[in-house]
Protein backbone atom coordinates (compact mmCIF):
# COMPACT_ATOMS: atom_id res chain seq x y z
CA UNK A 1 0.00 0.00 0.00
CA UNK A 2 1.12 3.53 -0.95
CA UNK A 3 2.22 5.04 2.35
CA UNK A 4 0.24 8.13 1.37
CA UNK A 5 -2.66 6.74 1.36
CA UNK A 6 -2.50 4.81 4.91
CA UNK A 7 -1.65 8.42 6.15
CA UNK A 8 -4.62 9.38 4.83
CA UNK A 9 -6.49 6.94 6.49
CA UNK A 10 -4.65 7.63 9.89
CA UNK A 11 -5.87 11.38 9.74
CA UNK A 12 -9.34 10.56 9.48
CA UNK A 13 -9.18 7.75 12.67
CA UNK A 14 -6.32 5.10 13.43
CA UNK A 15 -8.91 2.29 13.11
CA UNK A 16 -7.01 -0.90 11.80
CA UNK A 17 -6.84 -3.84 9.29
CA UNK A 18 -8.73 -7.11 9.61
CA UNK A 19 -6.46 -9.53 11.16
CA UNK A 20 -8.38 -12.67 10.97
CA UNK A 21 -11.08 -15.01 11.48
CA UNK A 22 -10.95 -13.93 15.40
CA UNK A 23 -12.06 -10.41 13.91
CA UNK A 24 -15.29 -12.20 12.44
CA UNK A 25 -17.59 -12.38 15.95
CA UNK A 26 -17.28 -8.45 16.10
CA UNK A 27 -18.17 -7.80 12.66
CA UNK A 28 -21.22 -10.46 12.78
CA UNK A 29 -22.40 -8.48 16.25
CA UNK A 30 -22.25 -4.85 14.77
CA UNK A 31 -24.36 -6.18 11.64
CA UNK A 32 -26.97 -8.14 13.61
CA UNK A 33 -26.91 -4.86 16.34
CA UNK A 34 -27.27 -2.47 13.60
CA UNK A 35 -29.65 -3.94 11.08
CA UNK A 36 -34.08 -3.59 10.94
CA UNK A 37 -34.97 -7.73 11.21
CA UNK A 38 -36.81 -7.99 8.00
CA UNK A 39 -32.76 -6.62 6.64
CA UNK A 40 -30.60 -8.96 8.29
CA UNK A 41 -30.24 -11.91 4.73
CA UNK A 42 -29.43 -8.91 3.20
CA UNK A 43 -26.44 -9.07 1.72
CA UNK A 44 -23.53 -9.28 3.33
CA UNK A 45 -25.34 -11.32 5.64
CA UNK A 46 -23.89 -12.87 8.49
CA UNK A 47 -23.52 -16.13 6.63
CA UNK A 48 -21.99 -14.05 3.37
CA UNK A 49 -19.04 -12.49 6.00
CA UNK A 50 -18.10 -16.10 7.07
CA UNK A 51 -18.03 -16.90 3.04
CA UNK A 52 -16.77 -13.58 1.68
CA UNK A 53 -13.93 -13.06 4.55
CA UNK A 54 -12.46 -16.60 3.56
CA UNK A 55 -10.91 -15.16 0.66
CA UNK A 56 -6.97 -13.48 0.76
CA UNK A 57 -8.23 -10.67 -0.88
CA UNK A 58 -11.63 -9.36 0.60
CA UNK A 59 -9.21 -9.41 3.90
CA UNK A 60 -6.27 -7.88 2.92
CA UNK A 61 -9.35 -4.86 1.70
CA UNK A 62 -11.18 -4.88 5.32
CA UNK A 63 -10.66 -2.56 7.67
CA UNK A 64 -12.25 -2.09 11.57
CA UNK A 65 -12.51 1.07 13.41
CA UNK A 66 -13.32 1.15 17.45
CA UNK A 67 -14.52 3.75 20.17
CA UNK A 68 -12.12 4.14 23.17
CA UNK A 69 -13.97 1.64 25.07
CA UNK A 70 -12.30 -0.96 22.19
CA UNK A 71 -15.76 -1.72 21.06
CA UNK A 72 -16.60 -1.97 16.74
CA UNK A 73 -18.18 0.96 15.49
CA UNK A 74 -17.72 0.51 11.37
CA UNK A 75 -15.77 -1.80 9.26
CA UNK A 76 -15.99 -1.84 5.71
CA UNK A 77 -14.26 -3.78 2.88
CA UNK A 78 -13.86 -3.96 -0.87
CA UNK A 79 -15.15 -7.03 -2.37
CA UNK A 80 -14.32 -9.31 -5.43
CA UNK A 81 -17.28 -6.98 -7.95
CA UNK A 82 -15.59 -3.94 -6.47
CA UNK A 83 -18.29 -2.61 -4.47
CA UNK A 84 -17.91 -1.26 -1.36
CA UNK A 85 -19.16 -2.84 2.21
CA UNK A 86 -19.75 -1.16 5.50
CA UNK A 87 -21.74 -1.16 8.96
CA UNK A 88 -21.01 2.21 10.69
CA UNK A 89 -23.05 2.98 13.81
CA UNK A 90 -24.20 6.41 13.37
CA UNK A 91 -24.74 6.74 16.99
CA UNK A 92 -21.25 5.87 18.16
CA UNK A 93 -19.24 6.74 15.05
CA UNK A 94 -18.33 10.38 13.75
CA UNK A 95 -18.08 11.88 10.58
CA UNK A 96 -14.25 11.07 10.55
CA UNK A 97 -14.73 7.48 10.56
CA UNK A 98 -17.55 8.18 7.90
CA UNK A 99 -15.20 9.77 5.53
CA UNK A 100 -12.62 7.41 6.45
CA UNK A 101 -14.42 4.22 5.45
CA UNK A 102 -15.30 6.13 2.27
CA UNK A 103 -11.57 6.78 1.81
CA UNK A 104 -11.02 2.80 2.67
CA UNK A 105 -12.89 1.85 -0.48
CA UNK A 106 -11.31 4.32 -2.69
CA UNK A 107 -7.64 3.09 -1.96
CA UNK A 108 -8.47 -0.47 -2.26
CA UNK A 109 -9.99 0.54 -5.48
CA UNK A 110 -6.71 2.04 -6.29
CA UNK A 111 -4.71 -0.33 -5.73
CA UNK A 112 -6.59 -2.87 -7.85
CA UNK A 113 -6.79 0.00 -10.53
CA UNK A 114 -3.20 -0.63 -10.83
CA UNK A 115 -2.75 -4.45 -10.97
CA UNK A 116 -5.30 -4.52 -13.77
CA UNK A 117 -5.02 -1.17 -15.72
CA UNK A 118 -8.17 -0.02 -16.26
CA UNK A 119 -10.41 2.09 -14.82
CA UNK A 120 -13.18 0.92 -12.48
CA UNK A 121 -15.94 2.67 -10.10
CA UNK A 122 -16.68 2.15 -6.56
CA UNK A 123 -19.79 0.76 -6.02
CA UNK A 124 -22.26 1.08 -3.35
CA UNK A 125 -25.69 -0.34 -2.72
CA UNK A 126 -28.50 0.10 -0.18
CA UNK A 127 -32.15 -0.41 0.29
CA UNK A 128 -34.48 2.91 -1.13
CA UNK A 129 -36.22 2.86 2.52
CA UNK A 130 -32.60 3.27 3.82
CA UNK A 131 -32.63 6.74 3.74
CA UNK A 132 -29.84 7.78 6.52
CA UNK A 133 -27.31 4.98 4.18
CA UNK A 134 -28.56 6.80 0.73
CA UNK A 135 -27.78 10.37 2.69
CA UNK A 136 -24.40 8.89 3.66
CA UNK A 137 -23.08 7.52 0.36
CA UNK A 138 -24.56 10.86 -1.72
CA UNK A 139 -22.47 13.69 0.64
CA UNK A 140 -19.43 11.20 -0.07
CA UNK A 141 -19.75 11.27 -3.66
CA UNK A 142 -21.55 8.62 -4.64
CA UNK A 143 -24.32 9.37 -7.32
CA UNK A 144 -27.22 7.58 -8.14
CA UNK A 145 -27.60 5.07 -11.27
CA UNK A 146 -30.37 3.21 -13.07
CA UNK A 147 -29.44 -0.37 -11.93
CA UNK A 148 -31.34 -2.16 -8.97
CA UNK A 149 -31.82 -5.40 -7.10
CA UNK A 150 -35.02 -7.24 -6.81
CA UNK A 151 -35.63 -9.28 -3.44
CA UNK A 152 -38.43 -11.89 -4.40
CA UNK A 153 -39.78 -14.38 -1.52
CA UNK A 154 -42.00 -17.61 -1.78
CA UNK A 155 -43.99 -18.99 0.68
CA UNK A 156 -43.16 -22.37 0.83
CA UNK A 157 -46.72 -23.62 2.64
CA UNK A 158 -48.73 -23.31 -1.09
CA UNK A 159 -48.77 -26.03 -3.11
CA UNK A 160 -46.36 -25.95 -5.87
CA UNK A 161 -46.09 -28.22 -9.31
CA UNK A 162 -43.82 -30.91 -9.44
CA UNK A 163 -40.46 -31.27 -11.06
CA UNK A 164 -40.06 -32.19 -14.35
CA UNK A 165 -36.84 -33.18 -16.53
CA UNK A 166 -36.07 -34.01 -20.22
CA UNK A 167 -35.36 -37.45 -20.66
CA UNK A 168 -32.26 -38.82 -20.05
CA UNK A 169 -31.77 -35.97 -16.94
CA UNK A 170 -31.39 -36.39 -13.61
CA UNK A 171 -31.14 -34.51 -10.83
CA UNK A 172 -28.91 -34.89 -7.54
CA UNK A 173 -26.76 -33.36 -5.57
CA UNK A 174 -23.38 -32.48 -5.47
CA UNK A 175 -20.68 -35.41 -4.99
CA UNK A 176 -18.22 -33.32 -3.23
CA UNK A 177 -15.57 -30.70 -3.47
CA UNK A 178 -14.36 -32.83 -6.68
CA UNK A 179 -17.29 -31.38 -8.54
CA UNK A 180 -16.08 -28.15 -7.70
CA UNK A 181 -14.22 -27.22 -11.06
CA UNK A 182 -16.84 -28.77 -13.40
CA UNK A 183 -19.34 -26.10 -11.50
CA UNK A 184 -17.35 -22.90 -11.94
CA UNK A 185 -16.50 -23.86 -15.77
CA UNK A 186 -20.53 -24.42 -16.12
CA UNK A 187 -20.67 -20.82 -14.22
CA UNK A 188 -18.33 -18.67 -15.86
CA UNK A 189 -19.68 -20.09 -19.80
CA UNK A 190 -23.29 -19.52 -18.52
CA UNK A 191 -22.89 -15.35 -17.80
CA UNK A 192 -19.60 -15.17 -19.89
CA UNK A 193 -17.84 -13.87 -16.98
CA UNK A 194 -14.58 -14.71 -14.58
CA UNK A 195 -16.23 -14.16 -11.24
CA UNK A 196 -17.00 -17.54 -9.93
CA UNK A 197 -13.55 -19.30 -9.48
CA UNK A 198 -12.89 -22.63 -7.76
CA UNK A 199 -11.36 -20.76 -4.59
CA UNK A 200 -14.58 -18.76 -4.19
CA UNK A 201 -16.80 -22.07 -4.64
CA UNK A 202 -15.20 -24.16 -2.39
CA UNK A 203 -15.40 -21.50 0.55
CA UNK A 204 -19.00 -21.89 -0.19
CA UNK A 205 -18.67 -25.21 0.50
CA UNK A 206 -16.87 -25.07 3.70
CA UNK A 207 -19.22 -22.08 5.43
CA UNK A 208 -20.95 -23.84 8.68
CA UNK A 209 -24.13 -23.11 7.07
CA UNK A 210 -23.48 -25.08 4.26
CA UNK A 211 -25.59 -28.17 3.47
CA UNK A 212 -24.56 -30.24 0.56
CA UNK A 213 -28.05 -31.95 0.24
CA UNK A 214 -29.04 -28.32 -1.30
CA UNK A 215 -26.35 -27.54 -3.09
CA UNK A 216 -28.05 -29.42 -6.47
CA UNK A 217 -27.13 -30.53 -9.95
CA UNK A 218 -28.65 -32.19 -13.26
CA UNK A 219 -27.12 -34.41 -14.99
CA UNK A 220 -27.18 -34.55 -18.32
CA UNK A 221 -27.48 -38.39 -20.11
CA UNK A 222 -23.64 -37.16 -21.62
CA UNK A 223 -22.30 -37.63 -17.90
CA UNK A 224 -21.87 -33.51 -17.94
CA UNK A 225 -23.25 -31.44 -15.30
CA UNK A 226 -25.83 -29.60 -17.12
CA UNK A 227 -26.97 -27.44 -14.46
CA UNK A 228 -26.90 -26.02 -10.65
CA UNK A 229 -28.30 -24.28 -7.99
CA UNK A 230 -27.00 -23.36 -4.51
CA UNK A 231 -29.63 -23.17 -1.65
CA UNK A 232 -29.20 -22.11 1.92
CA UNK A 233 -31.06 -22.44 5.23
CA UNK A 234 -29.10 -21.08 7.89
CA UNK A 235 -30.67 -23.09 11.17
CA UNK A 236 -28.47 -21.16 13.52
CA UNK A 237 -29.36 -17.71 12.60
CA UNK A 238 -32.72 -18.95 12.22
CA UNK A 239 -33.58 -19.44 15.71
CA UNK A 240 -31.29 -16.30 17.11
CA UNK A 241 -33.08 -13.76 14.64
CA UNK A 242 -36.99 -15.79 15.01
CA UNK A 243 -36.85 -16.21 11.37
CA UNK A 244 -37.47 -18.67 9.23
CA UNK A 245 -35.61 -18.50 5.62
CA UNK A 246 -33.93 -20.22 3.43
CA UNK A 247 -32.13 -18.90 -0.05
CA UNK A 248 -31.90 -19.58 -3.14
CA UNK A 249 -28.48 -18.23 -3.74
CA UNK A 250 -26.53 -18.77 -7.64
CA UNK A 251 -27.22 -21.26 -10.30
CA UNK A 252 -26.71 -21.56 -13.42
CA UNK A 253 -27.38 -23.79 -16.87
CA UNK A 254 -24.99 -24.63 -19.24
CA UNK A 255 -25.12 -23.11 -22.64
CA UNK A 256 -25.52 -26.52 -24.61
CA UNK A 257 -28.93 -27.23 -22.12
CA UNK A 258 -30.67 -23.98 -21.77
CA UNK A 259 -34.37 -23.42 -22.26
CA UNK A 260 -35.05 -26.80 -21.10
CA UNK A 261 -36.57 -26.32 -18.23
CA UNK A 262 -33.33 -27.46 -16.17
CA UNK A 263 -33.42 -24.44 -14.06
CA UNK A 264 -37.22 -25.00 -13.03
CA UNK A 265 -36.59 -27.89 -11.78
CA UNK A 266 -33.86 -27.51 -10.12
CA UNK A 267 -35.43 -24.60 -7.88
CA UNK A 268 -38.51 -26.37 -7.68
CA UNK A 269 -36.91 -29.48 -6.30
CA UNK A 270 -34.51 -26.69 -4.00
CA UNK A 271 -38.09 -25.74 -2.45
Amino acid sequence: MDPKEESKISEHDAGRLYTGMQDLPGMIELLRALRPAPWLSDFPSAADLREVLALPRVQENTRLWFDDQEQMVAFAFVDTFHNLRFEIDRQRADAAVEAALVDWGLICLRRIMREKEGVLTLDASCRDEDVERVALLERNGFERQERYSLFMERALHEPFPRPDLPHGFQLRPVLGEQEAAEIVALHRLAFGTEYMTVESRLNAMRTPGYDPDLDLVVIAPDGRIAAYALFTLIQEENERDDRSEGHADVGATHPDFQRQGLGRALFLTGM
